[in-house]
């Protein structure tokens, strides 16, 4: 995260969209998107087996359906934080505000750090569900260990997101307890004038008509033209 209170003194700069991509954030984010699919679409696909004895589905984690619906909640609502935040990080130098800039950063921290919290939960949950598992008969084996792995992974990489989320709140704590303030706008000339000032001289390079009488006549008789 930039300095000078979370970043704003250098608002307003070009879009990097090559620097924005390389950035550990962005990374994170977009593996932390992909990780949450993986976990809520293969439970979906995957996570409800049909018993050969009855028409009730039950979930592949020791049929425990709260531990398939706590996965596949979890999963959904980081899929739309990383989408939200990643727009949100490509927005976030156009803000100048240290105020809303700081609510960005606060949000993130908190969100991130609860959700590396609910997806430890859910890894120890869904880990302790198929340890319990007798019956794999029916059971996409591969698929379930998947979900257990990507929950894994998601903890890891939601917690490098609270890490870098904190390192850039306290950064504008420190910026802020400095002094700093959002620059001032220039009130000095508000309205720029419309139009350049009417010369009272006239036009420059003005020159006499030439259809002027060079000589008046003084007024006298009148004389007839001679022919």
């Amino acid at each position: 995260m930039e300095s000078g209170a979370y970043g704003a003194a250098f608002a307003g700069g070009a879009f990097d969209v090559l620097g924005f991509v390389k950035r550990p954030q962005t990374i994170l984010r977009f593996l932390s998107w992909v990780f949450s699919i993986v976990v809520f679409a293969t439970i979906t696909a995957e996570g409800y087996v049909n018993p050969t004895t009855g028409d009730v589905s039950h979930c592949m984690y020791n049929k425990d359906n709260s531990a398939c619906s706590y996965g596949v909640g979890i999963g959904i609502l980081a899929f739309l934080a990383c989408v939200v935040f990643i727009a949100l990080d490509a927005y976030f130098p156009q803000i100048s505000n240290a105020k809303d800039r700081r609510y960005i950063v606060t949000g993130d921290l908190v969100f991130s750090g609860a959700w590396t919290f609910l997806w430890f939960i859910c890894f120890c949950v869904l880990a302790n569900r198929w340890s319990h598992t007798t019956d794999t008969s029916l059971v996409q084996i591969d698929a379930a260990q998947a979900v257990i792995a990507f929950s894994f992974f998601s903890i890891i990489t939601w917690g490098l997101l609270t890490y870098f989320a904190y390192s850039g709140y306290h950064q504008g704590v420190s910026d802020l307890d400095s002094g700093y303030t959002d620059p001032a706008q220039d009130q000095s000339t508000p309205y720029p004038p419309s139009y350049p000032p009417y010369p009272s001289s006239g036009p420059q390079g003005y020159q006499q008509s030439p259809f002027t009488q060079s000589e008046e006549r003084p007024p006298g008789e009148y004389q007839p033209p001679a022919y």
